[in-house]
């Protein structure tokens, strides 16, 4: 046998050791660094939610313009909102853009590419945009039927070397816009677990809602903003831009969200001043539930002045059961407050909703945690209006009739196997 020695200069060798661990350090400092701490200042001064001031402070703080007409439909779980979007998908003229962070080879992955490349075929504009680690399992060759008929698929953020340090940056967003005048927005990707279940397990649990007027044209902007970064392309036109109808009045804002340096993000802005101005109802829903101490202060502030807060989560049919324990962990503080936390049963829970006082309602991509509001693109769709603040508050309650509470009492007797897997939270904290 023949043994080959290599000899490196030292210099070299040096220098490959310092750029390895720069890169460690770089990586590393997402998963242990410090989150980002929010904390109103003049809170007391924060105008009701149900002003004009609040909604102009909104628009200022999270950078997003306020629409001023558009209609709203929630579509619950995906026997309902899967043949609601491959209809509209169906009835596409001029183009169709969809973004998830999960698109799976599938039977309902295998209907969206039938629609899609029947689309393409007859002259629209279809183009695909999909997280490069969330759809990492879904090929290009199994969108070939779509690429030959025309249409364009891309994978965000995908790796290279030059993206090494950018890696865990992901987008969560779940999208889709038809003609530039139907949107579609809400947690849930393209997957058989929404549709039928898997592996013996029920469908999960998660909400869409379909859009019309002035909000899907920044719904279009968000899909165009990662397109272009993932593409190279910009999208314009009237085919993607049309003029846009004018429907019932109503206040919605899409908050596009992703990290700046220090972490900080449009969606947490949203979040906390929405939570701090409550004064009668918080209605959480929520399959991650990891709030960072600024959000725990603000919970635990609202139950002191009187509000009611309750938070749904998954129960035992989560899919992230380390996840789950470490969230569990968290629950006494606010059980202590006074909050109300319930585990949903039958299935996954995984919409993500913020009800307010029974009149701002939030749905969108964006998960209770870090993750989402430190690390993700998300995107999400804040509207006051009574109606559909309605809708979502009675979806809430049919779901809490399927859901177990949990008590003070039940939490602190919680079992040591949960309680070991607990001490993970600092990490999960971050990165779920």
């Amino acid at each position: 046998m023949l043994l080959a020695t290599i000899t490196l200069p030292t210099g070299l060798v040096a220098l490959g050791v310092i750029a390895l661990l720069l890169l460690s350090t770089l990586m590393l400092s997402g998963l242990f660094g410090p989150m980002p701490k929010y904390e109103i200042r003049g809170g007391e001064n924060l105008p009701s939610n149900q002003t004009p001031e609040f909604l102009s402070l909104l628009e200022s703080l999270a950078d997003a313009g306020v629409n001023r007409t558009g209609r709203f439909e929630v579509l619950k779980d995906g026997h309902t909102f899967y043949p609601a979007e491959l209809e509209a998908i169906h009835a596409a003229k001029r183009s169709v853009n969809l973004e998830a962070y999960i698109f799976q080879n599938c039977q309902i992955g295998r209907m969206y590419l039938q629609a899609l490349t029947e689309r393409a075929r007859n002259g629209v504009a279809v183009n695909v945009a999909l997280d490069a680690f969330g759809s990492a399992g879904t090929t290009r060759a199994f969108f070939r039927p779509l690429l030959q008929a025309g249409g364009k698929v891309c994978w965000y953020n995908g790796p290279a070397w030059y993206r090494l340090t950018q890696l865990d940056h992901r987008t969560h967003r779940e999208l889709l816009v038809v003609d530039g005048l139907v949107g579609f927005i809400g947690g849930a990707g393209i997957g058989d677990h929404w549709y039928t279940g898997v592996h013996g397990h029920p469908a999960w649990r998660d909400t869409m809602v379909r859009v019309e007027g002035e909000p899907v044209m920044n719904l279009q902007a968000t899909f165009a903003e990662n397109w272009l970064e993932a593409n190279g392309e910009l999208l314009v036109g009237r085919i993607y831009f049309p003029d846009i109808p004018t429907l019932e009045e109503t206040a919605a804002l899409v908050v596009n969200s992703t990290p700046s340096t220090g972490g900080s993000t449009r969606a947490r802005v949203l979040f906390q001043l929405l939570l701090a101005s409550a004064q009668h109802s918080i209605s959480i829903t929520t399959p991650y539930f990891l709030p960072d101490k600024g959000l725990m202060h603000e919970l635990c502030l609202a139950v002191q002045r009187g509000v009611q807060v309750r938070i749904l989560v998954p129960g035992k049919r989560s899919d992230h059961i380390l996840t789950r324990s470490t969230s569990r962990g968290g629950y006494g503080k606010l059980l202590e407050a006074g909050a109300a936390i319930y585990e949903y049963e039958p299935s996954m829970m995984h919409a993500k909703i913020l009800c307010i006082d029974h009149q701002w309602s939030v749905v969108g991509s964006t998960n209770f945690d870090n993750r989402s509001f430190g690390i993700n693109d998300e995107v999400n769709l804040a509207v006051c209006n009574h109606a559909l603040a309605r809708r979502l508050e009675s979806d809430f309650q049919s779901d809490l009739a399927d859901s177990t509470r949990v008590t003070l009492q039940s939490w602190k007797a919680r079992p040591i196997h949960e309680r070991i897997t607990e001490a993970l939270g600092w990490i999960f904290e971050r990165q779920q």
